[in-house]
């Protein structure tokens, strides 16, 4: 599953494309006519198609559904906690190795035992990102595991009632699977999150919070499908907290972007989509 809004690849295979000066000029031409950086000012939207907008209104319905699930915990504040401000409130975390080794145990397939620290707690939050934004969310047996092996077990049963009723049959089907969460035969369902970075915001000995800055996949991919995959960029903010030596989710929030501007590369076909996702295995995240 991708949290936050999906977007579709778009592009026009029949319109030049001069915005790298592919007709000798050194001018950058924008889509609307305009001239200068792409990131100033509105541009004209693509209209979406209409499986696009199916998928696009599906995801925020699942959306709305875990930020009521969650709602509950989202009050909660860390005692003792301190925002982080070395180098500026809100300082970036560094993406060079740290030389510090990844850890070692897991929960089934999920990564655990993380370190007692800021760089522990940033790592278990990009890995719980992979874990809650993957195609086993859309199965009760593979969403029971992930939710156990991520949250507070005192949030765990609660959560999973209402995630429960977010997946229901009905948006199983809207968004092309049958109810138990299986692809239609001859067609691979596709939906993974890939971290693009970190920011740890506050942290104490007990309790941290983690923005996870992310890109996800989510669709239906093989020949004839209605629901092609599609990417999007989100923000998940997670709360977490020190229980039984690691840190567990208290409670999560989503927001969308930042999205960067479309290259405007060519959309590969649905088999390639589906043979790079089956051969191209995810990482454990860690600094």
């Amino acid at each position: 599953m991708s949290f936050g809004d999906d977007h579709g690849y778009g592009g026009d295979p029949g319109r030049k494309d001069d915005r790298f000066g592919g007709t000798g000029q050194t001018r950058t031409r924008l889509p609307d006519g305009r001239t200068g950086d792409p990131y100033d000012g509105p541009r004209r939207p693509p209209r979406p198609s209409r499986s696009i907008i199916t998928v696009v209104g599906v995801v925020v319905l699942l959306i709305a559904a875990l930020a009521f699930a969650n709602r509950s915990g989202q009050s909660d504040t860390a005692g003792g906690a301190t925002t982080r401000s070395a180098n500026g409130a809100g300082a970036a975390d560094p993406t060079a190795a740290s030389g510090v080794k990844p850890v070692t145990g897991k929960t089934g397939t999920i990564p655990s035992g993380f370190a007692r620290t800021e760089q522990g707690a940033a790592s278990a939050a990009a890995n719980y990102a992979v874990a809650l934004g993957s195609d086993g969310m859309f199965d009760a047996a593979g969403r029971d595991t992930i939710i156990r092996a991520t949250h507070d077990p005192a949030k765990a049963d609660g959560l999973l009632s209402d995630l429960d009723r977010a997946y229901s049959p009905a948006f199983l089907e809207n968004i092309g699977l049958g109810k138990d969460g299986s692809p239609p035969q001859g067609l691979t369902f596709i939906s993974r999150t890939v971290p693009i970075g970190t920011k740890v915001t506050k942290i104490s000995a007990d309790a941290a919070t983690v923005e996870v800055w992310s890109t996800g996949l989510v669709g239906l991919a093989g020949e004839g499908s209605t629901k092609p995959v599609t990417e999007s960029w989100f923000t998940l903010t997670e709360q977490l907290r020190w229980i039984d030596g690691d840190w567990k989710i208290s409670s999560s929030s989503q927001t969308q972007g930042p999205t960067p501007v479309s290259s405007g590369n060519r959309a590969s076909s649905a088999d390639d989509i589906a043979q790079a996702v089956q051969g191209y295995g995810g990482f454990t995240y860690a600094r």
